[in-house]
């Protein structure tokens, strides 16, 4: 069974940092460009960033020098390290597998004093 899942949220507060991973499993993503998306109360779901099959990550503006995706291949990982958070960055994060199109189930991240 393919499944990717999200892990690492949590409660932080402004100006913390946090690390999300998301494991697939039941199949390689080794080729595949993979993307974390996140998704705010009442708002749509947004594009985060995305890395690669080769490594290349881009991240959208409101996230650039903050956060940062790596991938890990041998452990069939992908990783969104998330610095210098603020409450904006309130929302649940989803990674996705782009080329088939496989999504994790989220992981909640909340940014409060």
């Amino acid at each position: 069974q393919v499944q990717l899942v999200e892990s690492g949220g949590g409660l932080v507060q402004p100006g913390g940092s946090l690390r999300l991973s998301c494991a697939a499993s039941g199949y390689i993503f080794s080729d595949s460009a993979m993307a974390w998306y996140r998704q705010a109360p009442g708002k749509q779901r947004e594009w985060v960033g995305t890395i690669t099959g080769g490594g290349i990550a881009y991240h959208t503006d409101s996230v650039k020098g903050r956060f940062s995706i790596s991938r890990d291949t041998a452990k069939n990982m992908v990783h969104l390290q998330m610095n210098s958070l603020k409450p904006e960055d309130t929302a649940v994060y989803y990674c996705k597998d782009n080329i088939h199109n496989y999504w994790g189930q989220g992981t909640q991240v909340t940014v409060s004093s």
